[in-house]
């Protein structure tokens, strides 16, 4: 545009902006964009998620096979670390302080590798959850998936390693008298509660780590601890007889306590109702889903802000 000014001149002005007027979010509306990296809504983000699962499901088999491919002994490992941790909790807590009290040596070896067995489960979820973010920057920062693939896939493999390491557990079940029952077919929903709870933990631990890597550091103090108190190695019942029900009954609902009584229950003869809170099933499913439902929104909420900064 132009136009003439009082002494002849002609003046040049330039023409109205197609964008004045306009905030930066109304042109993105304008022409479609969006924020790289947004969260989307909860149903989309699921949505997301299952469309990703062969990626989890691969994910989680190459790292479970190179967990180990330095060791010369290479998945072995995977059955040998917790048996020779059972060994050395046995040769502590069974036979210096005497942890089995109550129990006969056939009920209380296979309690013992039990309860090691299923704490590593979710032991090995935790930590390994704690560091899905942090330890993947590259990952990612390289490729747009949902984040949540990572923990879910890590807490996937611990589950893969558990059922290899299953065999172990059968056998030495066998080997102490309690034979294949009906029972055993608890063992189905006692895991897939497990996976459930240490797969919401797991969620909820990788958005801790992902702010702050040092929990990892902290982590393995925080397990131990739980690990102590939730009756590993000693029944819980008859360790704490003649203390008040209450703190029985409190150490008992512990969700760890819960998941490694139940298999214990599924497996062992010798290992009767009577070890068990009441309402267990009912208090194993609300760990499940609490924890579960509670760990992926949590999760997804910081769903924009992983890997950045």
């Amino acid at each position: 545009m132009s136009e003439t000014t009082h002494d002849g001149g002609v003046a040049v002005t330039a023409a109205p902006s197609l964008y004045e007027g306009l905030t930066a979010e109304q042109l993105a509306a304008k022409y479609g964009l969006t924020v790289s990296g947004a969260r989307p809504s909860l149903v989309e983000y699921v949505r997301q998620l299952w469309g990703r699962r062969h990626f989890i499901l691969a994910f989680s088999q190459a790292k479970l096979t190179a967990q180990y491919s330095q060791a010369k002994l290479g998945q072995l490992w995977q059955v040998a670390t917790p048996l020779l941790n059972a060994a050395v909790y046995y040769f502590i807590f069974g036979l210096i302080l005497k942890a089995s009290r109550g129990m006969s040596h056939d009920v209380y070896i296979p309690f013992l590798v039990t309860g090691v067995f299923v704490f590593t489960f979710t032991q090995s979820s935790i930590m390994s959850g704690v560091r899905a973010i942090s330890g993947n920057l590259g990952l990612v920062r390289a490729l747009h998936f949902p984040r949540a693939s990572l923990p879910v896939s890590f807490a996937l493999q611990q589950l893969q390693q558990l059922l290899f390491s299953m065999i172990v557990l059968f056998l030495v079940a066998v080997g102490f008298g309690s034979y294949p029952t009906l029972s055993w077919l608890l063992i189905v929903p006692t895991l897939a509660l497990q996976f459930l709870f240490n797969t919401g933990l797991a969620l909820v631990v990788a958005r801790m780590g992902a702010k702050t890597p040092d929990l990892a550091q902290l982590m393995p103090f925080v397990l131990r601890t739980w690990m102590y108190t939730s009756g590993v190695m000693f029944s819980i019942n008859k360790m704490l007889e003649g203390r008040p029900e209450w703190i029985v009954r409190v150490l008992q609902v512990n969700p760890a306590a819960v998941y490694m009584d139940l298999m214990r229950f599924a497996l062992i003869d010798g290992y009767g109702s009577s070890n068990l809170p009441p309402h267990v099933w009912a208090i194993a499913l609300f760990w499940a889903v609490v924890a579960f439902a509670g760990g992926f929104v949590y999760f997804w909420k910081a769903e924009e802000r992983y890997g950045r900064g």
